[in-house]
């Protein structure tokens, strides 16, 4: 999806640059995941590095560096080269970047102009942070980077004071429904109601929804928050629908699920309960940020998401115990 009705505050902001005396030469785009801030990196650095009466290629372009999670081993490897779904390294390496700077040491191959992508930048480990640092305090001439990141505040400060900030803002509903009306005309109107409702204001998060079947594990968020769980019966619920062995991706759309729905649930609460609310949502921000770094049991992660949704509901024991 190229067409982003969100996008548009960016694209004037980023057009005026390069019109501009002097491009800023570090840009962090910013914003929740789903916003479409990929598709706009990959665009944006094709319209910087094109220069006029140089033809421009069709597919991957020489001088646009894209940096983001390699394949787990040998074996994602040959899933990646054969087209398959492959697991991925939690960590954007050191290596990486270094292997990128490397490169930096030669021209751009076809104009003046070379742009590096860093995506996710949120999930640089320590050195590579460090080791990128020293390319935004003394950039290569006609070098440019542009780091996604969702969450910013996790970026190294240094990072941050080099770097020009773009914001992305959250879709409508509307906007959502409207997409998710054209690429799943076979889901039910009333599953594509609730991925909207759940969405929480990003696309990503919506057909995530959609694709990895999370109707009954919003259905069991809703009632933990709804209802506590002094019985333990609706944390089985949850489990069972997160599923035994749920990958990567299921467990950080289970995490935002969660996140989200507690956040729908506070300006309705009652205000005894948001206390609790405000407590569980600061947890489960957290939750969101360790688990793509953290090796947590999948089994253990859902009972933590899970007793933190009935403590906010008002449930006696505590998350931890």
């Amino acid at each position: 999806m190229t067409d982003w009705p969100n996008h548009t505050a960016a694209w004037h902001e980023w057009r005026d640059a390069i019109g501009g005396a002097r491009m800023h030469h570090g840009w962090i785009l910013a914003g929740k995941a789903g916003l479409g801030k990929h598709d706009f990196a990959l665009a944006a650095a094709r319209e910087l590095v094109a220069e006029e009466g140089i033809p421009q290629p069709t597919g991957d372009h020489p001088d646009i560096i894209v940096l983001t999670h390699l394949p787990k081993d040998d074996k994602e490897e040959r899933k990646r080269e054969e087209g398959k779904p492959f697991e991925v390294k939690r960590n954007i390496t050191v290596a990486q970047i270094r292997a990128m700077q490397q490169r930096l040491t030669t021209r751009p191959t076809l104009g003046s102009r070379r742009a590096v992508i860093i995506d996710p930048a949120d999930d640089m480990e320590r050195g590579a942070s460090n080791a990128l640092l020293k390319s935004l305090e003394e950039p290569p001439q006609g070098t440019f980077f542009l780091l996604v990141t969702h969450r910013p505040a996790g970026l190294l400060p240094t990072i941050r004071s080099r770097c020009r900030m773009l914001r992305f803002p959250q879709l409508s509903d509307a906007a959502i429904a409207s997409h998710l009306g054209g690429e799943f005309p076979a889901v039910s109107a009333t599953e594509r109601e609730l991925a909207v409702a759940m969405a929480g204001g990003s696309l990503g998060a919506a057909r995530g929804f959609l694709q990895q079947e999370l109707g009954g594990v919003a259905q069991a968020i809703r009632s933990l928050v709804a209802q506590g769980d002094p019985g333990f019966e609706l944390r089985g619920r949850l489990a069972a629908a997160v599923g035994a062995r749920p990958d990567r991706e299921r467990m950080r759309a289970v995490i935002e699920l969660a996140r989200t729905t507690l956040a729908r649930a506070l300006p309705d609460a009652r205000p005894e309960q948001h206390s609790g609310l405000i407590e569980a949502h600061a947890e489960l921000v957290t939750l969101a940020a360790q688990a793509p770094t953290y090796n947590f049991d999948p089994g253990l992660l859902v009972g933590e998401i899970a007793s933190l949704l009935a403590r906010a509901a008002g449930a006696s024991e505590p998350a931890h115990g």
